[in-house]
């Protein structure tokens, strides 16, 4: 990498850590880092919520499924409009009208304090293993770019972020998060850019139609494949989850400074990260056509690729390379200085969503669990310090679950997996507390356990004896969990009141 791609990118970090400089003048209270005052504009929020979806992930996992497969993926971010209509007709008024900062306080008033625990823990290690994959994307990429050692890279970015988010709090968090959605934006635009100098649009649509690689899956109602239904089904749940009750979403709508904001901030992701998120896919389908004119420019990756993972040159498969195409075409075909622009990018990418993970998982921390169960009298001053620790703690486990995901196949495939399994079972408790008025406590933790269970044998059903197997796609975890939940505990109400 040339000297002048290092001074962007060693540019981009030292604003990142000034943003976080800057705003410490008025990060001097719990209330300040957790929410900003309450005193962030609705565009910033908008463009806030889109940077953490738009994450490394998706930067790299949407390219490499594209390059290895099809859109399939793609229904994932068709369904967020969809959850986007029940978020801002029920839940930005909900915890608005609440005042609870924290997302789990609600579930602990409705079900006692084995859901908010069971949600807080399902929350953090939610949160832990998105960390960790998106460590890890940054650092395949920067690695295959320098050679630099993945560890260090993941270590060196983790430091990087954990310092801007504790000096800064929330609204250091915010601003950050407005840049680096520009900064990734711009650069999806430059890279197709670049590729489509290489080969013409025409060339991609072309050999995309032909291979068919614009495929969004099988419209079959078939739950046992990857099909449109079960990808668009899959997303709806996860999407609910994320507005619903995880806490990065939660407390951000409590720094707008009204409800109005709040639910318009949604809006804007929605506006913003779909046809966004469509441009990735492209991306992928256009290396793949470039790939397949020019096969030559890809072997030295192949022949690694080959070496690493012990398969065959001849055998390999496209999706087996996928998540490493887009790292490789920066690296042999990007020019000097474009380079460390684009770089800098797809760091932006993943410190957003990293940032506001930590902010966020050191307010559950303070809220949910050193209030609640250590110190629940501490005063504004050790709450404020005790965010701080939380928050560089949180950003340490991140590089460590980071570290370990090195080597994995699929980011995509590894997130969706670990998200499958977690979010069921937060999703289902909060839901049958908003819709079943006559659950109780008793009819919560059966309908919970049954429901654990439920998502316990679709998780680990590779693991189980052919006659224990539910033969459904594995996507399908979090939507059966979730509907069993609520299902069970409502059944259960209604058999109750009889």
């Amino acid at each position: 990498m040339a000297l002048l791609d290092l001074l962007l990118i060693v540019f981009y970090l030292l604003a990142m850590i000034g943003i976080g400089v800057y705003f410490s003048r008025k990060n001097k209270s719990s209330a300040q880092f957790t929410t900003a005052s309450g005193a962030i504009p609705g565009w910033a929020l908008g463009l806030s919520f889109y940077a953490t979806f738009l994450s490394a992930i998706t930067f790299l996992g949407d390219p490499g499924k594209s390059f290895g497969a099809n859109w399939n993926p793609f229904v994932f971010s068709l369904s967020i409009p969809l959850a986007a209509i029940v978020a801002t007709k029920w839940f930005v008024p909900f915890y608005r009208e609440s005042g609870e900062i924290s997302a789990y306080t609600h579930l602990e008033k409705r079900f006692g304090g084995w859901a908010r625990t069971y949600a807080m823990l399902c929350f953090i290690l939610t949160q832990l293993a998105r960390m960790g994959t998106i460590f890890y994307g940054i650092a395949l990429t920067l690695h295959a770019l320098t050679g630099i050692d993945m560890r260090l890279i993941i270590i060196v970015a983790g430091l990087c972020i954990i310092l801007y988010t504790v000096l800064g709090g929330m609204e250091a968090v915010i601003w950050t998060e407005v840049i680096q959605a520009i900064l990734k934006t711009l650069g999806a635009g430059m890279i197709l850019y670049l590729i489509t100098l290489k080969t013409p649009i025409s060339s991609i649509l072309e050999t995309g139609m032909r291979e068919d690689k614009f495929s969004l899956g099988t419209f079959h109602l078939d739950f046992q494949t990857s099909s449109f239904w079960v990808i668009l089904a899959y997303g709806f749940f996860i999407n609910l989850t994320n507005f619903g009750i995880d806490q990065n979403y939660i407390q951000r709508y409590h720094t707008a400074s009204n409800p109005r904001d709040a639910g318009m901030s949604i809006w804007l992701c929605v506006l913003y990260y779909v046809p966004v998120s469509f441009l990735f896919f492209f991306i992928g389908t256009a290396l793949y056509a470039f790939y397949g004119e020019n096969p030559a420019l890809i072997l030295e990756l192949k022949q690694q690729v080959s070496i690493e993972k012990n398969i065959p040159l001849e055998a390999l498969k496209a999706s087996d390379y996928g998540d490493r195409v887009l790292p490789f075409f920066m690296k042999t075909q990007i020019p000097t200085g474009f380079l460390g622009l684009l770089v800098a990018a797809l760091m932006s990418a993943g410190m957003s969503t990293m940032s506001s993970g930590m902010n966020s998982s050191a307010t559950v921390f303070l809220k949910d669990i050193y209030l609640r169960y250590i110190n629940p009298v501490a005063d504004e001053k050790k709450q404020f310090r005790v965010l701080l620790f939380a928050t560089a703690c949180m950003g340490s486990l991140g590089i460590v679950f980071g570290i370990s995901m090195i080597g994995v196949k699929s980011l995509l495939d590894v997130w969706w997996k670990l998200s499958g399994i977690f979010a069921g079972g937060m999703l289902g408790i909060f839901l049958l507390g908003l819709l079943a008025k006559k659950a109780t406590n008793f009819e919560a933790k059966i309908a919970a356990f049954l429901g654990l269970v439920l998502i316990a044998f679709m998780s680990f059903k590779d693991s189980l004896p052919a006659y224990l197997q539910i033969p459904l796609e594995g996507k399908m975890t979090v939507v059966l969990g979730t509907l069993s939940i609520v299902g069970i505990g409502y059944f259960l109400s209604k058999i109750r009141s009889r």
